[in-house]
C-alpha cells in the first residue's frame, strides 16, 4: 500500500487482508478496510513509570526444536510489530518494528475475546448477568438454535456443543462463513447479512458442558448477551467498564458488521501500551475494575475445567493448561500458571503473577497459527520473568 494511489498489485482489500504479505499493513490499518466503532478513552491516562531496562539480548531460552536463543532473538524471529514489557507494574522494555509506533493501533484478533470476557465479569459483578442462566433467556432470537439452552458459563469457557469448526485453512469451515457474514471477507450469495443472524443458524450436535473446543462463535454469542443485558453496544461497554477506568491513553476500535454489531471474537484494535495496561490490571487482581473473584475463579477453576482442556487437542501443545472465562492458562517452569490472552497471527498479552511480568506482543505471523512461534514465545517470556524476578 505505497504510492498515491498504490499499484493495483499492492492493494490490500477485503479479499486479501488476512493473507501474506498483506497482514502486516492490514493489522495496523483496520479502519481503512472494515467499518469500525471507536472505543473512547478517558481524560486521564494512567502513567507507565519506567523501572529500569530489561536486556532481552542476555536472557536465554530454549526453543521448541531444542535450540538455544535469547529473548531478543525470539522476538525478532516471530514477526513482532510491537513489544511492551512491564515488571512489577513498571515499564522495562519497549520495542517497535516495521514502521510501528507507540501511537499505532494494532488488530488484537482473539485477544479481543479476553476483553469481552472481562466485560462479562464486570456485568456479572454488577448483578446484570447470571453465568448459570441460559443464553436463550437473554437472547430469545437464538432460543431455537444450538445456543438456546447453553449457559453463559458454557460460552465463557467454550464448552458448548455447537457445531463450529475453527479450521482457518478450510474456506468452507464455519469460521470462514461467519467472517463473510460479519464483513471480514466478501459475502457470498446465501450468507446471512450480519453476525447475529448467522449465530442463530448454528446447530448443536453435542451436549453442552463437554470437552473444551475453541469456537470463536461462542465469544460472539457472549458479546451479544452482554450487549443485551446492558442495553449498550460492545464498543461503549469496553470504554465505560474497562478503557476509561484503566487509564488507556488512546482510543481503541472495534470492527463491525453491516448492521453495526461489533466483531467480539477478534475485531478490537488498540495501541500496545494500552494492552500492557490491560495486562497490568489483570496482574493486579482486577485493580478494582474487574471483580477480583472473577479472576481468582479463572486462575483456580473447578477440576472439570482442567479435565475438559486435558481431553482436547490443545493439551499436546500446552500441557497442564486450561481455558476459563475467555483466558488461556499455561504452565510455567516454576510449576505455577501464567494467564495468557491469545490471538492468531501472534497476538498476545502474557501475565505471570509469580514473576510479576506483563508482556504485550503484537505480531503479524504470515500464517494464522504456528506452534513453534507460540511455544518459543511463551518459553521466552517465562525465562524473562524468572530473570527479572530472581530466585524464589
Amino acid at each position: 500500500m505505497t504510492g498515491f494511489p498504490p499499484a493495483e498489485e499492492e492493494l490490500v482489500t477485503l479479499a486479501n487482508w488476512q493473507d501474506p504479505p498483506s497482514v502486516r499493513w492490514a493489522f495496523r490499518h483496520m479502519r481503512e478496510i472494515i467499518p469500525s466503532q471507536v472505543v473512547p478513552r478517558g481524560p486521564t491516562p494512567s502513567p507507565l513509570v519506567a523501572g529500569g531496562q530489561a536486556d532481552l539480548a542476555t536472557v536465554g531460552t530454549e526453543r521448541l526444536d531444542g535450540g538455544d536463543a535469547t529473548v531478543e532473538q525470539v522476538v525478532a524471529d516471530t514477526f513482532t510489530d510491537a513489544l511492551v514489557v512491564l515488571h512489577d507494574g513498571k515499564l522495562v522494555a519497549e520495542q517497535y518494528f516495521a514502521d510501528s509506533e507507540p501511537t499505532t493501533p494494532h488488530l488484537l484478533m482473539s485477544v479481543s475475546k479476553s476483553v469481552v470476557g472481562c466485560v462479562a465479569g464486570v456485568l456479572a459483578g454488577q448483578g446484570l448477568l447470571d453465568v448459570e442462566e441460559q443464553v436463550g433467556t437473554y437472547v430469545p432470537e437464538v432460543a431455537g438454535s444450538g445456543y438456546g439452552d447453553a449457559t453463559v458459563r458454557d460460552v465463557l469457557d467454550m464448552r458448548t456443543g455447537v457445531l463450529f469448526r475453527e479450521t482457518y485453512e478450510d474456506v468452507d469451515a464455519e469460521v470462514r462463513v461467519i467472517e463473510r457474514s460479519m464483513g471480514w471477507r466478501p459475502r457470498r450469495e446465501g450468507d446471512p447479512l450480519g453476525m447475529y443472524p448467522y449465530l442463530a443458524t448454528l446447530t448443536r450436535p453435542d451436549p453442552h458442558g463437554g470437552v473444551f473446543t475453541y469456537r470463536s462463535a461462542d465469544t460472539d454469542m457472549l458479546g451479544w448477551v452482554c450487549e443485551r443485558v446492558a442495553g449498550k453496544r460492545m464498543a461503549d461497554l469496553v470504554s465505560e467498564l474497562l478503557w476509561v477506568p484503566l487509564g488507556a491513553e488512546h482510543d481503541a476500535e472495534f470492527t463491525c458488521d453491516a448492521v453495526g454489531s461489533a466483531v467480539h471474537d477478534g475485531g478490537m484494535s488498540a495501541v500496545p501500551r494500552d494492552m500492557a495496561r490491560f495486562g497490568r490490571m489483570l496482574l493486579d487482581e482486577g485493580a478494582g475494575i474487574v471483580p477480583a473473584g472473577w479472576l481468582a475463579d479463572a486462575l483456580n477453576p473447578p477440576p472439570d475445567v482442567r479435565d475438559a482442556f486435558g481431553a482436547s487437542d490443545n493439551e499436546a501443545v500446552l500441557p497442564g493448561g486450561w481455558y476459563r472465562s475467555q483466558f488461556w492458562f499455561v504452565q510455567t517452569s516454576r510449576g505455577d500458571a501464567a494467564l495468557v490472552c491469545l490471538g492468531i497471527h501472534g497476538q498476545m498479552v502474557y501475565v505471570n503473577p509469580a514473576t510479576r511480568l506483563v508482556v504485550a506482543k503484537l505480531s503479524s505471523w504470515p500464517t494464522p497459527q504456528s506452534v513453534p512461534h507460540l511455544v518459543d514465545t511463551l518459553r521466552a517470556f517465562d525465562a524473562l520473568g524468572v530473570a527479572l524476578q530472581g530466585p524464589h
